[in-house]
């Protein structure tokens, strides 16, 4: 099981807790990023960056991503197509996508997109909490035990 990040958009606090518990589980964590990315040492902690361009690497985590793998990201095309692939999803806010919730999410996000496309301002995500780190980091922390994969 290999852990992959979308490294780009994930925020600082959320890259922290995985560096920390890629160590502590001796699991391969790796950063995909159009851009470098600092990373503590370790040999677990990997850094793919791709060439810049619209999904390059969200198309490069699919392509990569093996059964059982984990996928750190809020991009829910990305979402489905890790689970398409037998891989596991889990929010930065510290929910999973699932088979059952990853059709809802991609047609309110076609919603969304066209509501913003016809001049309706829809506003952005809400602030990033301290109760979203803690719920990312119980999830994390389960999913690692081994105790829960949704």
């Amino acid at each position: 099981m290999r852990i992959w990040v979308d490294a780009d958009a994930c925020p600082n606090v959320i890259k922290d807790i995985l560096f920390r518990a890629a160590d502590r589980a001796q699991v391969t964590l790796t950063l995909v990023a159009n851009q470098p990315i600092r990373t503590p040492p370790s040999q677990f902690i990997k850094v793919l960056q791709v060439p810049a361009g619209f999904d390059v690497a969200d198309d490069r985590i699919v392509e990569l991503t093996e059964p059982g793998d984990l996928v750190i990201t809020a991009d829910i095309p990305l979402a489905a197509g890790v689970l398409d692939k037998g891989g596991h999803a889990l929010d930065p806010r510290g929910e999973f996508y699932t088979k059952d919730n990853i059709k809802e999410r991609l047609a309110m996000r076609k919603l969304m997109d066209e509501l913003r496309s016809s001049g309706v301002d829809t506003g952005g995500p809400a602030t990033f909490s301290n109760a979203d780190r803690q719920a990312f980091a119980n999830k994390l922390d389960r999913y690692l035990a081994g105790s829960s994969h949704t």
